[in-house]
């Protein structure tokens, strides 16, 4: 069972190392700035009785995430982990600017190392699940909320997929596209198929489709109907042939193509941008498939969207199901900063930082 199922039923608290399998030379300093090693040298040497107060926060409203990994790290490569006071928020919780999330008491030499992959831990996380939660809510501005895929395993390196998923997840995503995105929390990737599988039937949608429901006879049929840039005609084909094993069509058009469709219907040009998936192409869709009877099959659109083209086509009312989004997901734009704020229980700091209480914060056994 993943620890994840556990958290969920209230049988622990937090995540632990069993679930983030952090690399071992964490624990000599291998990823931590040069300045830190140097600091806590000095500090064994000179003043090593001192205790520190270290305080976390962020400049932005956001969807916090990340504090089980930070816990989770301090707890596996501090000095004495036992010994150390820590109070924190949780993963998921709404925040706000100098909001503090996250603090830890004891000896500096004990843990101080481990201030800049804290900060760099909450600020991916917390980064992307913020964005997800504002695409989602984006998603949902017609009243209903229409699901978000997660698709951005091309948009960064592999290695951070099981995290960035993770951290989709606390925003606000249901689906994602690799197995690794949801190593963490407990599912499956989902996806049916690329250009490349309709490439490879020499640009037969029906024969690739064929090809995918013998296969795959238990997934739910979603077309890519983008492939010929005539995204009605090739739905309509895929409908007729497949009937009510068709659930969906998803269009991915090039943000620097105009569909066929367009290019038949001309007179429909000169008040909007004809380029890629557009609100008018999808409306053109939907009028389509319902007048053929294809009324079951749902329409989900991918390729360059973020939260303010969601909305956008959310406002125009566009006939769209499902969202696929990706590279807009990834943008790392919430930064954490770590500061020591008290020296034995007394107010010590760098000039314009100070020690912020925060009653919400709970405490770490």
């Amino acid at each position: 069972m993943k620890e994840i199922e556990l958290k969920l039923q209230g049988k622990i608290k937090r995540l632990t190392n069993k679930t983030f399998k952090f690399d071992e030379r964490v624990k000599d300093g291998w990823f931590s700035a040069v300045y830190f090693l140097k600091t806590r040298e000095i500090v064994q040497e000179y003043c090593p009785d001192n205790v520190v107060t270290m305080q976390f926060f962020q400049k932005q409203d956001a969807v916090l995430c990340g504090t089980d990994e930070v816990i989770a790290l301090i707890k596996t490569f501090a000095t004495n982990p036992e010994e150390l006071e820590i109070y924190s928020l949780s993963d998921g919780d709404k925040i706000s600017p100098f909001e503090t999330v996250l603090t830890i008491t004891g000896p500096y030499q004990n843990f101080g190392y481990l201030e800049g992959i804290i900060d760099g831990i909450l600020a991916r996380r917390t980064s992307v699940a913020t964005n997800v939660y504002n695409v989602v809510k984006a998603a949902a501005y017609s009243g209903k909320q229409k699901p978000v895929i997660f698709m951005g395993d091309r948009d960064d390196h592999f290695t951070q997929q099981a995290g960035d998923g993770y951290a989709a997840y606390i925003g606000g995503v249901t689906a994602q596209a690799t197995h690794a995105m949801n190593e963490w929390w407990g599912k499956k990737g989902m996806g049916t198929m690329p250009h490349a599988l309709i490439q490879l039937f020499d640009g037969d949608l029906v024969a690739a489709c064929r090809a995918y429901l013998e296969k795959f006879p238990e997934d739910e049929l979603v077309a890519l109907v983008d492939y010929n840039n005539d995204v009605i005609t090739d739905s309509l084909k895929v409908a007729r042939e497949f009937g009510s094993k068709l659930k969906g069509v998803r269009l991915d058009t090039s943000r620097t193509l105009i569909d066929k469709y367009f290019l038949r219907n001309q007179h429909l040009l000169g008040t909007f941008d004809p380029r890629g998936v557009n609100a008018e192409l999808v409306f053109a869709l939907r009028k389509a498939l319902d007048e053929e009877g294809f009324q079951h099959v749902k329409i989900v659109v991918s390729g360059g969207f973020n939260e303010k083209r969601i909305q956008e086509f959310e406002r125009l009312g566009a006939p769209v199901d499902m969202y696929g989004v990706g590279s807009s997901l990834l943008k790392i734009n919430i930064g954490f900063t770590g500061d020591n704020v008290l020296l034995n229980g007394k107010p010590q700091a760098k000039e314009g930082r100070k020690y912020r209480p925060n009653p919400r914060l709970e405490k770490v056994e």
